[in-house]
């Protein structure tokens, strides 16, 4: 093994893959001609032929079969022992504690997957949060990180990447007369009971969930206040009044007794990752890294 070269062994395995020459070459961002002398290469090493090439076709050989198999995963054992001690090293290792209302969507719990196969010594603990107490939980260090609805305007407090902006929803009871539409204006909000968020959650970020007027200034009515989202969803399937959400929310918690409408002319709602202003490390950054990835990649 002190002998073999790993390129030539990354090689192998992408021409194992693609079974072509040319597109291995542009897989590896080397010529065709290289790829042809790194297996030779490694046919050296071994001592026998790998790869049947003819003019039309590139097969494996029985030994290369035999060689695959054993290799795969001895390759990805030392690329995962690679990137362990990369995580050391960086300090990405540890328990990493993220909070969440209500739930995340499915784009998000993919981020968090992947951030733990490339981390595997920083597995995450997911928590939900309360509706009513979005800040908290970060604030006595519950949590290391966050996902919450903006505003966020707490001064000891971070906020990291922004991410899944989209139109806000309304979410009414089946039996409601705005349960039929495919969208309504914002204006439309003066007309029905809008259930709000408790305290401790603070004054501005409540007042954001649940506007008391509508953009041109018309009173909307205020109904409950809850402190979870799901006290939210029976109120409004009691048909007792109507709750803004944001699109994720909406699409993870389906109910037969509860429609999502579309609304126009409020901002859009947006997902923010926040943490305490005096505690950042290698762990967090990096987690905040694949979530900005992501949403640059319009994943989220």
């Amino acid at each position: 093994m002190g002998t073999l070269e790993i390129r030539e062994l990354e090689c192998f395995l992408v021409l194992a893959e693609e079974l072509h020459f040319g597109r291995t070459g542009e897989r590896l961002y080397v010529s065709q001609s290289r790829v042809s002398q790194l297996i030779r290469g490694l046919e050296r090493r071994i001592g026998g032929g790998l790869v049947d090439r003819t003019s039309r076709r590139v097969g494996l050989t029985a030994l290369g079969e035999d060689f695959l198999a054993e290799l795969r995963p001895a390759y990805s054992a030392l690329r995962t022992t690679v990137e362990n001690a990369r995580a050391a090293a960086l300090g990405i290792s540890g328990p990493l504690r993220i909070g969440f209302q209500g739930s995340v969507g499915y784009g998000f719990m993919e981020v968090v997957g992947e951030f733990e196969e490339r981390y595997p010594g920083c597995p995450t603990r997911i928590t939900e949060l309360p509706l009513c107490d979005p800040f908290g939980p970060v604030h006595r260090d519950e949590v290391d990180l966050a996902v919450v609805l903006l505003p966020v305007e707490e001064p000891a407090l971070a906020l990291g990447p922004v991410f899944s902006r989209q139109p806000q929803c309304l979410a009414v009871s089946r039996r409601h007369p705005l349960a039929t539409r495919d969208a309504l204006d914002a204006e439309e909000l003066a007309g029905t009971p809008l259930v709000g968020v408790a305290a401790p959650a603070p004054d501005y970020w409540r007042e954001a969930q649940a506007p008391a007027r509508t953009p041109s200034g018309a009173p909307v009515p205020r109904g409950p206040v809850v402190g979870t989202l799901q006290e939210g969803l029976s109120l409004v399937a009691a048909n007792r009044g109507v709750m803004l959400l944001c699109r994720p929310t909406t699409e993870f918690h389906h109910r037969r007794d509860v429609a999502y409408v579309p609304v126009t002319g409020l901002p859009d709602s947006a997902l923010g990752l926040v943490r305490r202003g005096d505690r950042d490390d290698a762990r967090i950054r990096a987690f905040a890294e694949a979530v900005a990835a992501a949403d640059a990649a319009h994943r989220l």
